[in-house]
């Protein structure tokens, strides 16, 4: 029995195998035409994804692709992630692909995203059941956004944080940002306050989940892949027990609670795993990107004085108008528009929090002069078209001014995405940032203890954490 099994184990491994070797010579032999993109397919079965994925600072395309571009254009063919690929750094082409999503494009992240995440995540998810997700995505956030309970949490959970450092004179903001942004979304979604036990254990098993993200995809007992998808059960099984207690409370007509969960109870088009995974989804959205776009922020406001200064002014403009001990409102965060439509945007286009997403061309698709084969992935390269140069002017520099007279919604800027599948949170992050640095700005000044450059691996990080020294301002 046992030699049947490992039997079995060969013949799926050498099968696997083989199957990534055609995937990768496939191409070559095919008469594909004169109109497929230039380029380079690499190493067999790694093609270039091991060049692709080499760090860099997040404020640079990273030498892959500089190399690339010079070699064959803007738009070019390579082997990325086990698949032949048609990468763009065009800004025409990159927002085609996003305004035909599930007409000739298809979100289609690396298989083992799906193992952690979920088949039903609406993050991976397609068609219909994508669409039915992200409506109830969007009317949550339209619903949450300006509710003065909602606001009112995040204005606590910023105090708390803030008040947590007045005796300090350095903090590690990453894990401060990431403190402030988890305390927030839970509470937003499953209405938990950081001081609950139910809170440390999800914490516990989310950042178990995330290391996995980033891992090798080997499901071996023991390695961060295989943790992540065990401790994604867990979190699953922590959400299902919390939504039967609240069904039952809601029962016993014990009260309604103002959160994520309470209105997607009432939700009669998702079944019961689209609700869990829908939660995990926010968690996953509300965490990570959240907080690292504040560490960003935070980092490029400590290299720009004049760009602080003015922020500064804007948020003691608003709290000269208000009681000392006022809750801020929507009104207050309507008129926050440097912070919102000007640092914050140019944190984004700057920082590139989001440096690609992955489709898939369902058939034949010809672009100007391009053939993009059929079932060939496809990655838009936003960062390509942020920092490029003949798109926006001085492009290299940190300069927040830039979007008073550019607009925000255009082609060459797409820090959440597009389209069908454009981030339906980004409101919320937002929000949460501007309040935090609300009572950031009128409590302290900061510096950066080193140079601490934001890497990108693809996913950006902090290496160092972002240590920052301390100044209390005098009140």
């Amino acid at each position: 029995m046992a030699g049947e099994l490992w039997v079995g184990i060969l013949v799926g491994i050498i099968g696997g195998m083989l199957g990534l070797i055609m995937n990768h010579f496939l191409p070559m032999f095919l008469k594909l035409g004169d109109n497929v993109p230039k380029g380079s397919f690499g190493w067999p079965i790694l093609g270039e994804t091991l060049g692709f994925l080499k760090p860099h600072p997040s404020n640079a395309i990273g030498a892959f692709l500089q190399d690339h571009c010079s070699r064959y254009g803007n738009v070019f063919k390579s082997h990325l992630f086990f698949s032949p690929t048609v990468v763009s750094c065009d800004q025409e082409l990159n927002y085609f692909i996003l305004q035909n999503e599930g007409k000739l494009f298809q979100c289609s992240y690396p298989k083992p995203i799906h193992g952690i995440l979920g088949n039903v995540s609406m993050l991976v998810a397609v068609g219909d059941t994508h669409k039915r997700l992200r409506n109830v995505a969007i009317s949550l956030v339209s619903i949450t956004k300006s509710k003065p309970e909602f606001l009112d949490d995040i204005e606590r959970i910023a105090v708390q944080i803030l008040n947590s450092w007045k005796d300090k004179q350095q903090v590690m903001f990453c894990e401060e940002a990431r403190k402030f942004s988890f305390n927030v979304i839970i509470k937003q979604v499953l209405g938990l306050t950081s001081d609950e036990p139910e809170t440390g254990k999800i914490l516990e098993d989310f950042l178990t989940f995330m290391r996995g993200l980033v891992s090798i995809p080997l499901y071996i007992p023991g390695t961060p892949y295989a943790r992540a998808v065990q401790a994604r059960s867990r979190i699953s099984s922590r959400v299902k027990a919390i939504i039967e207690e609240r069904r039952s409370r809601n029962g016993r007509s014990c009260g309604v609670r103002n959160d994520f969960l309470e209105i997607l109870l009432s939700v009669d088009t998702l079944s019961e795993d689209e609700k869990v995974s829908f939660v995990l989804d926010s968690l996953l959205g509300g965490y990570e990107t959240t907080s690292l776009l504040m560490a960003m922020v935070v980092h490029l406001l400590g290299q720009s004085p004049t760009a602080s200064e003015q922020l500064k002014l804007e948020h003691e403009q608003i709290r000269s108008m208000k009681e000392r001990d006022e809750c801020l409102n929507w009104e207050d965060y309507k008129k926050m528009g440097f912070t919102q439509n000007v640092v914050i945007n140019e944190a984004l286009r700057y920082g590139n929090i989001v440096k690609f997403v992955h489709r898939k061309a369902l058939k034949d698709v010809k672009f100007r002069d391009h053939l993009i084969p059929s079932g060939w992935k496809v990655l838009p390269v936003f960062t390509a078209v942020h920092l490029d140069s003949s798109v926006h002017a001085n492009a290299l520099q940190f300069h927040p001014w830039r979007w008073e007279a550019q607009d925000q919604t255009c082609k060459k800027f797409t820090p959440f995405g597009g389209g069908s599948r454009c981030c339906p949170g980004s409101e919320l992050a937002k929000i949460e940032i501007a309040f935090f640095l609300h009572h950031l700005l009128q409590n302290f000044r900061w510096t950066a203890e080193d140079v601490d450059q934001p890497m990108a691996y693809p996913y950006v990080e902090f290496g160092k954490g972002l240590l920052i020294n301390l100044d209390r301002c005098s009140i």
